[in-house]
């Protein structure tokens, strides 16, 4: 894989090593279709994902859809299997304390998100995850099960796919869409909207609220002014004729030069007006 690609398999398939994705199984987040759309929207796409492919895919459309199918099919696979392990992860915590931990952990990214400056006070997700599983660990009940709920193991791979299918969607609208999305904005909005799913899992505001926060953010990063402020730089001004047969701009480049050298030649008082030193102290 190449670097961008590298780096597009990074942002998306890091949920499902942090804990972060099973967190959200157990939380039961993917529980309704609009849960699923919020978590394949905020955790396997997003601000990250729509930074990578916008800033660092430079090839064509057909190589750049072959690196996110690259990183989406495994992705789609192995968040299949998490859900199908996740009876065995069930039994050896317990699922309250751990869902205070995943809702921490989630604040946490989307803190992070928003700005550079306050993640380099904050622990690792993963290491959030982790305390969390301490916190909540009941190794007495452990039973080694894989889970049978074929419901819930397609619920985990539609959350991949909608991820994947962002991702896809990012690289089919690029050349229309990248001089027009403030990725900036949309970094800050998806923080909100993670913010909103943390406080979601807590039962603090309605589980569907983080998709049209999202929604909004995406809305407000939307900013057609970008384009048209692109295209003017590097604008030359275009010459004016005149009645000479030279432009006004010939004219005006002509004067200004010769006010610089005549400036040049005053400092040392030739040949224009002598200079305030060179002035005899009765003037």
């Amino acid at each position: 894989m190449g670097g961008a690609t590298k780096l597009l398999a990074t942002v998306m398939l890091l949920p499902l090593v942090d804990g972060i994705f099973a967190a959200l199984i157990l939380a039961d987040a993917l529980a309704t279709p609009v849960g699923i759309l919020q978590v394949g929207l905020l955790v396997f796409g997003g601000s990250a994902t729509l930074a990578v492919v916008l800033v660092e895919m430079d090839d064509g459309r057909w190589h750049q859809t072959k690196s996110v199918l690259l990183v989406g099919i495994p992705l789609i696979v192995l968040a299949a299997v998490e859900a199908a392990l996740a009876p065995t992860i069930a039994s050896v915590i317990d699922i309250v304390i751990f869902e205070r931990f995943a809702a921490i952990v989630i604040v946490a990214v989307a803190a992070k998100t928003a700005s550079a400056t306050i993640g380099e006070y904050l622990p690792r997700p993963s290491i959030i995850i982790g305390l969390g599983a301490i916190a909540s660990l009941d190794v007495a009940s452990l039973s080694l099960t894989v889970s049978t709920d074929l419901g819930l193991i397609a619920r985990a791979a539609a959350a991949g796919a909608v991820g994947v299918g962002f991702a896809l969607s990012v690289v089919a609208l690029r050349p229309h869409i990248a001089d027009v999305v403030d990725v900036d904005r949309f970094r800050f909005g998806s923080a909100v909207a993670l913010g909103t799913l943390a406080l979601s899992i807590v039962h603090l505001v309605p589980s569907e609220a983080p998709l049209p926060v999202f929604a909004i953010a995406g809305l407000l990063a939307f900013d057609p002014n970008s384009s048209d402020d692109s295209a003017a730089v590097g604008q030359t001004p275009t010459p004016t004729p005149t009645t000479d047969g030279g432009s006004r701009v010939d004219e005006e480049d002509a004067e200004r030069d010769g006010d610089e050298a005549a400036d040049a030649k005053n400092q040392y008082g030739y040949p224009g007006e002598p200079s305030a030193d060179d002035r005899a102290p009765w003037l």
